[in-house]
């Protein structure tokens, strides 16, 4: 690294990153005698058509659909000579 660059001695971000697993087991541990009430309410939920509700059922039990990406390029990539870029033309020039 250069002599003027300081991001080493930044400090970072401590609490960045994945928590440990000891942690999120814990959670786990925690959260779980509420399991039966959260599928009831969620339950409830459904019945009562929220919509919220209904896609969560559907995103976990299905998968979210794929999302589709609509591509335009313009770029034609046989007229590209990239000796003209070498040689000091503008994008202008190359025409």
């Amino acid at each position: 690294m250069a002599a003027n660059d300081k991001r080493r001695n930044n400090g970072g971000n401590k609490n960045a990153g994945r928590k440990p697993k000891a942690d999120e087991q814990k959670l786990i541990e925690k959260l779980s005698p509420l399991e039966s009430k959260a599928y009831a309410a969620l339950k409830n939920a459904i019945e009562e058509q929220e919509s919220w509700a209904v896609k969560l059922f559907f995103e976990y039990m299905y998968g979210k659909p794929k999302q589709i990406v609509e591509q335009k390029t313009t770029h034609d990539f046989n007229s590209f000579d990239i000796t003209k870029l070498y040689a000091g033309e503008t994008h202008e020039e190359m025409g």
